[in-house]
C-alpha cells in the first residue's frame, strides 16, 4: 500500500523531471542553432528584478504595518506607520509659536509706522523752529533742541526698522520649524515606492526601529533582467538596444523578447558562478539583457527572479532569428 505522502512525492518528482527535461530541450536547441549559425551567441544566468527597500526615516515603534509577503502593492499605497504622537504635539507648539512671531511682527511694525509719525512731527517743529530763530522770534538754544529731537526721532525709526527685520526673521524661523516637523510626519507613513510584490517583511508592529531600519523589501515586476557574459572575441559586435532573446527554462522552447541595456566597457574574468560553454573563458564582458516592459505586463506572475535562463543576441542584426527561438 502506498501513502499519500508517497504518492505526492512521486508526483512532484515527475514534475521537476519534465520541467528539467524541457530546460534541457530549450538549451539543446539553442546551443544547436548558435552551432548553426555563428550570427548568434549566448550566456547563461538567471533573472533578476529591481528591489526597493522600504525603511524608516525616522526611529520610533512601528505602530502598524500592512503587508505581508508575497501581497501586491501600489505606488504610494500606505504600508505601515511609525508612532508620531510627540511629533505631533511639537507641531501644535510649534503652530502656536508662528501666531506668535507674526504678532510680534505686527506689532514691530506699528511701532515703525508711530515713530515715523513722530519723526515727520520732529521735522515740521524743526523747520518752524528755524523760520522762528530766523526772524528772531525764538533763540537759537530752541533750534539745537528741535534738532536734537530729529535725530532722536531718526535712531528710534532706524531701531524700529531692525525689530521689524528681526520679528520676521523669528517668523521664518518657525515656520520652518513647522514645515520640518510635518516632514517628519509624513515620513512616519511608510509609502510603497514602486508598484510591485512584497519580497520581505523584515520587522512586526510593536517593534521599536532604528532610523534607517527596513521594514519591507518590495520587487519591481516590470524591471527584470538577466546578466550574461560575452567572449572578449564577440563583444565588439554587441550594440546597446540591440534585440536579444531569453529561454528560460520553466517556460520551455518559446522565448521572451529582451534588448541589451548595458555593455561593459571594461573585460574582465568570468566570476565563478557563471557557466560558459567553454568552462573558464579568460576575458569576458558583462552584458545585461532588459526583459520587454509589454511583454512582462501582458504576462503578470509568469517571471519569477531567480529563475535560470539562456540569453541569446545576435551579432548582426540584418540577420533573422532562427526558428528554433520564436518568441512569445
Amino acid at each position: 500500500m502506498v501513502s499519500r505522502s508517497s504518492s505526492h512525492k512521486s508526483a512532484w518528482l515527475v514534475l521537476v523531471l519534465v520541467l528539467a527535461l524541457a530546460g534541457a530541450v530549450a538549451v539543446w536547441q539553442g546551443m544547436a542553432a548558435s552551432e548553426s549559425q555563428p550570427n548568434l551567441v549566448s550566456g547563461n544566468g538567471r533573472l533578476e528584478s529591481t528591489s526597493y527597500d522600504v525603511a524608516t526615516r525616522l526611529s520610533g515603534r512601528l505602530m502598524a504595518l500592512g503587508p505581508k509577503e508575497g501581497d501586491l502593492v501600489e505606488q504610494g499605497d500606505e504600508l505601515g506607520l511609525i508612532d508620531a504622537r510627540d511629533l505631533q504635539a511639537q507641531l501644535l507648539q510649534s503652530e502656536a509659536l508662528v501666531q506668535q512671531a507674526r504678532q510680534t511682527a505686527a506689532e514691530a511694525r506699528a511701532t515703525v509706522l508711530r515713530y515715523q509719525s513722530e519723526r515727520a512731527l520732529a521735522a515740521t517743529t524743526l523747520k518752524r523752529t528755524q523760520e522762528l530763530v530766523a526772524r528772531k522770534f525764538l533763540s537759537p538754544q530752541r533750534l539745537d533742541q528741535d534738532r536734537n529731537a530729529v535725530q532722536q526721532a531718526d535712531a528710534a525709526l532706524a531701531a524700529s526698522r531692525l525689530r521689524v527685520e528681526a520679528a520676521d526673521a523669528a517668523v521664518l524661523a518657525a515656520e520652518a520649524n513647522v514645515t520640518r516637523i510635518r516632514s517628519n510626519l509624513d515620513d512616519a507613513r511608510l509609502l510603497a515606492p514602486v508598484s510591485g510584490r512584497v519580497l520581505y517583511r523584515l520587522a512586526e508592529p510593536g517593534e521599536v526601529l532604528a532610523s534607517g531600519a527596513r521594514v519591507l523589501t518590495v520587487l519591481d515586476p516590470s524591471d527584470v533582467f538577466m546578466t550574461v557574459f560575452v567572449p572578449a572575441e564577440t563583444a565588439g559586435q554587441v550594440q546597446l538596444g540591440a534585440e536579444a532573446r531569453l529561454q528560460v527554462d520553466a517556460l520551455g522552447a518559446e522565448a521572451v523578447p529582451a534588448r541589451v541595456s548595458f555593455v561593459a566597457e571594461r573585460a574582465q574574468f568570468t566570476p565563478r558562478e557563471v557557466e560558459t560553454r567553454n568552462e573558464r573563458e579568460k576575458l569576458m564582458f558583462r552584458v545585461k539583457l532588459q526583459l520587454d516592459a509589454d511583454w512582462l505586463a501582458a504576462h503578470p506572475d509568469v517571471i519569477k527572479p531567480g529563475m535560470p535562463a539562456v540569453g541569446w543576441l545576435r551579432l548582426d542584426a540584418t540577420q533573422p532569428w532562427p526558428d528554433s527561438l520564436p518568441a512569445r
